[in-house]
C-alpha cells in the first residue's frame, strides 16, 4: 500500500499529514492564537483590578497601573489575532494547495477500471470538498475551538482566586455540557455523511449530463433528464435538511443550558457581596469569568458540531479518493531499454473482475519491426490485447515481455514512453491543436509539431480561424471525427516512440481521407513494431502478419496473401467484408 493511501480510513491523520509540512508556521499561529485568548480572559481580570482601584476612590497609586494593564492586555489581543490571521493566510491555502496537488496525483495513479466504475464529476467534486473541508476544518480548530479551550481554562483559573467553589461549579458545568453535546453530536455524524455523499452524487449527475449533451438532445432527453437531476437534488436537498435540523436541536439544547446556569452564576456572585465575600470587582469579575466559561461552552460545542460535519465529508470523500493504486510499481522496477522491439506473450491468463476470461495461457511472438494485425469478431479479446501490452491492467498470469524484459518489473513511465498509441476513441485536451499534438512530447518545437501535422495530412488546420492555436473543446468536440484521428496519428508521429499500437486508426475517416493517412501511417511504421486493430482489413493488406482472434484464441495467423489462399476464418471475415461494400454500393 502506498504512502497516501494509508489515510483512507485516518481523516485526522490525513490533515495532520500537511499540518506537519509547514511546522513553522503552524506553531506560530498556534502561539499567537493561545496568547491572543489569554490576553482577552486576562482583559477581565484587569478590569476587576480597575474597578477595585476606583472604589478606593482618587489619588491611589493603583488606578493609572490597573489603567497600563488594561490597556497593554486590549493591545496584546488585537494584534496577537493580526498576526495569526497573517501567517494563517499563507499557511493554510498553502495546505489546501498541498492536499489538492497530492490527491491529483494519487489518482491519477489508479488503472483505468477505477475510472470507468465512477463518474469523473464526482471525483473532481471529491477532490473540491476534501479541500474545502480541510481547510474549514483548520480555521474551525484555530479560530473556533481552541480560543473557547483557552479561554476555559483562564477564567477557570481565575475564578479560583476570588472563590473556589464558585470556579468548581462552573467546571464541572462546563465540562457536563462539554461532554453531553459532543457525545450527541458524534451520534449525527451518520446523518452528515449521509448529506455529503448525496452532495457527492449530485455533482457527478451534473457532470456526467453537462459532458453528454449531444447525446442528451439527440435522444429529446432533456425534460428526463431534468426530472432525474431534480430528483437527485431532491434527496440531497432532504439529507441537508437532517443534518442542519440536528445541529439545530444541540444549539437550542445549549443556549437552554446557557440560560439557565448564567443567572445561577450572577445570583451566586451577588449573594458573596451581599455577605461581604467578595468585593464590587469581584462580582464584576465572577460574572465575566462566568459568562466567559458559558458562551466558550457555547462557541466551542457549535464549533465541534461544525467540525464533526467537515470531518464527516472529509472521511468520505478521501474514502473513495485514496484507495490503494491496483497497479503498482515492482519494488524493484528498472527503466525498459527498447532494443529490437519484440514482444512475447507468455501463458498469459487474464479476467476482468467480477468478469468472464478473456485469455488462458494465451500466447503470442511478435518479432522485432513486423507489422502486426489483429482481427477477429467483437469480444475475441483485441482490445483487451493492446490495454495488457500498455500495463492497464495486472496479469492473473504469465509474462509479457518487450525485448526480454518483463513490462511488470519495468517502471510504467518508461513503458508508455516505448510505445506510442493511436485509439479509436480519441481523447483530446481542452487546450489549442499545437499542445494536444505536443502532448506526447513536450519538448518539441513549434517546427517539429507542424511536421507531424503535415506528414498525417492535418490540412484542415489552415483553414480554422487561430490555426494551430485554435482551442478543441472539450474532448474535440469542435472537431469532427476524422480530424480527431488525424491529429491523434500527428500525436503518434511527434512522439516517435518504437512500437505502435493502432485502434482502428482509419475507422472515422472517408476513403480519400484513409488513403493520405494510410501514407503517413506507413512513414510512422517504418523500422516500428506495430500491432493495430482493425475491422476494416483492407488498411491491413500491407502487413506483414495477421492474427486472427477469436473468444481469447489465436485461432489463425499467418501474412494476408497465406490467409486468403486458406478457407479459414480470415478469408470468411475479407467475404463478408467484400459483400457488405458491394450492397452499400
Amino acid at each position: 500500500m502506498d504512502r497516501v493511501s494509508s489515510y483512507a480510513r485516518r481523516p485526522v491523520g490525513f490533515l495532520l499529514h500537511y499540518v506537519r509540512q509547514r511546522p513553522t508556521s503552524h506553531v506560530l499561529i498556534l502561539l499567537a492564537v493561545v496568547g491572543a485568548a489569554g490576553c482577552s480572559v486576562s482583559a477581565q481580570y484587569a478590569i476587576k483590578f480597575l474597578v477595585d482601584a476606583l472604589a478606593l476612590g482618587p489619588g491611589n497609586t493603583t488606578l493609572w497601573l490597573a489603567f497600563a494593564l488594561l490597556a497593554l492586555l486590549a493591545a496584546g489581543d488585537n494584534l496577537l489575532w493580526r498576526v495569526a490571521g497573517w501567517i494563517a493566510s499563507y499557511a493554510f491555502v498553502g495546505v489546501t494547495g498541498d492536499l489538492r496537488s497530492e490527491l491529483f496525483r494519487h489518482v491519477m495513479g489508479h488503472a483505468p477500471s477505477y475510472f470507468v466504475q465512477r463518474l469523473s464529476g464526482t471525483l473532481t467534486g471529491r477532490i473540491t470538498a476534501t479541500s474545502n473541508a480541510a481547510f474549514a476544518l483548520e480555521n474551525l480548530f484555530t479560530w473556533n475551538i481552541l480560543p473557547p479551550c483557552v479561554a476555559t481554562a483562564c477564567a477557570i483559573a481565575f475564578l479560583v482566586a476570588v472563590s473556589v467553589p464558585v470556579a468548581a461549579a462552573v467546571t464541572v458545568a462546563a465540562a457536563l455540557v462539554m461532554l453531553m453535546l459532543f457525545r450527541l453530536a458524534a451520534h449525527g455524524t451518520p446523518l452528515h455523511q449521509g448529506f455529503a455523499d448525496h452532495a457527492a452524487r449530485v455533482e457527478g449527475e451534473l457532470a456526467d449530463v453537462i459532458g453528454n449533451m449531444p447525446l442528451v438532445r439527440s435522444f429529446g432527453a432533456v425534460g428526463r433528464e431534468h426530472a432525474r437531476i431534480a430528483s437527485t437534488i431532491s434527496r440531497e436537498m432532504g439529507a441537508r435538511r437532517l443534518s442542519l435540523q440536528y445541529l439545530e436541536k444541540l444549539r437550542l439544547l445549549h443556549a437552554t443550558i446557557t440560560v439557565v446556569l448564567t443567572v445561577s452564576v450572577l445570583s451566586w456572585a451577588i449573594v458573596l457581596w451581599q455577605n461581604g465575600q467578595a468585593t464590587a470587582g469581584d462580582v464584576v469579575l465572577v460574572c465575566t469569568l462566568g459568562f466567559t466559561v458559558l458562551h466558550a461552552t457555547r462557541d466551542l460545542a457549535v464549533a465541534l458540531v461544525d467540525a464533526t460535519q467537515h470531518m464527516a465529508r472529509l472521511a468520505e470523500a478521501i474514502d473513495v479518493l485514496l484507495q490503494p493504486h491496483e497497479l503498482r510499481e515492482h519494488p524493484k522496477a528498472v527503466p525498459l531499454v527498447p532494443r529490437g522491439q519484440s514482444i512475447v506473450f507468455e501463458n498469459v491468463s487474464f479476467a476482468y473482475p467480477g468478469g468472464t476470461r478473456v485469455f488462458d495461457e494465451f500466447s503470442l511472438l511478435i518479432g522485432a519491426g513486423c507489422r502486426t494485425g489483429l482481427v477477429g469478431p467483437s469480444g475475441s479479446g483485441k482490445s483487451t490485447l493492446l490495454a495488457l501490452l500498455q500495463r492497464f491492467h495486472d496479469l492473473d498470469a504469465g509474462h509479457i515481455l518487450i525485448d526480454g524484459q518483463d513490462i511488470a518489473h519495468v517502471t510504467q513511465e518508461s513503458l508508455r514512453a516505448a510505445i506510442s498509441f493511436v485509439p479509436q476513441d480519441i481523447s483530446l485536451l481542452h487546450r489549442s491543436i499545437l499542445e494536444n499534438i505536443r502532448y506526447g512530447r513536450p519538448e518539441a518545437t513549434d517546427k517539429e509539431v507542424r511536421l507531424a501535422a503535415e506528414a498525417a495530412r492535418c490540412d484542415f488546420i489552415d483553414t480554422l480561424p487561430q490555426g494551430f492555436d485554435t482551442i478543441v473543446g472539450e474532448r474535440g468536440t469542435r472537431l469532427s471525427g476524422g480530424q480527431r484521428q488525424r491529429l491523434a496519428i500527428a500525436r503518434g508521429l511527434l512522439k516517435d516512440s518504437p512500437i505502435v499500437l493502432l485502434d482502428e486508426a482509419t475507422s472515422s475517416l472517408d476513403s480519400e481521407s484513409e488513403e493520405l493517412i494510410r501514407e503517413a501511417l506507413d512513414r510512422l511504421m517504418q523500422g516500428r513494431t506495430v500491432v493495430a486493430i482493425a475491422h476494416r482489413l483492407s488498411t491491413l493488406r500491407s502487413f506483414d502478419r495477421i492474427v486472427v482472434l477469436d473468444q481469447g484464441r489465436l485461432v489463425e495467423d499467418g501474412s494476408p496473401d497465406e490467409l486468403l489462399l486458406k478457407r479459414g476464418p480470415y478469408r470468411t471475415l475479407v467475404e463478408g467484408e467484400l459483400a457488405r461494400l458491394r450492397r452499400a454500393a
